[in-house]
């Protein structure tokens, strides 16, 4: 039997019709139409489906839609602001943090977690924080980099 799911994404008031089983990935990909969230693995492996869910980086793939009911989630496409890209975006283009772009949206929703707990993190404490994120193309250097760029540029 079908349930209403009604939450905040990006700022706007959203709801759909979604069954017991339906996965919140799913239910932002496919009845909300927001693709930048990834789908990589399934289990919760790879972090390509990585969004904020009231403030929290979440797995969007082992979430239930369900239980995003009346929460704030914000996804990579709700992280530009007027048509500027966030610092921690542009610090990805500037410091070539991707190559494929698939694992993207979800290291820049981990890493802006990262930052509103630590925002002065070392080196260490940003490659340990995205353990939970795979790249297969970059070898992260790239990826850390742009991080502590952001966190720099986010500091002031």
């Amino acid at each position: 039997m079908p349930s209403t799911v009604s939450f905040t994404l990006n700022g706007e008031p959203v709801s759909a019709e979604v069954s017991s089983r339906t996965l919140l990935v799913d239910m932002i990909r496919e009845q909300l139409g927001r693709t930048g969230t990834h789908v990589g693995c399934d289990t919760s492996q790879c972090g390509a489906c990585v969004i904020h869910v009231d403030g929290v980086s979440v797995k969007s793939c082992t979430m239930l839609a369900l239980q995003a009911d009346g929460a704030d989630v914000v996804t990579i496409e709700g992280v530009a602001r007027n048509g500027e890209l966030h610092p921690m975006q542009a610090a990805f283009r500037e410091h070539h943090g991707l190559q494929c772009g698939f694992c993207t949206p979800g290291m820049i929703m981990s890493a802006l977690d990262l930052l509103q707990t630590n925002p002065d993190p070392s080196e260490g404490e940003v490659r340990e924080w995205l353990e939970g994120n795979l790249c297969r193309c970059t070898g992260y250097q790239n990826i850390v980099k742009a991080v502590l760029s952001a966190a720099a540029t986010m500091r002031g």
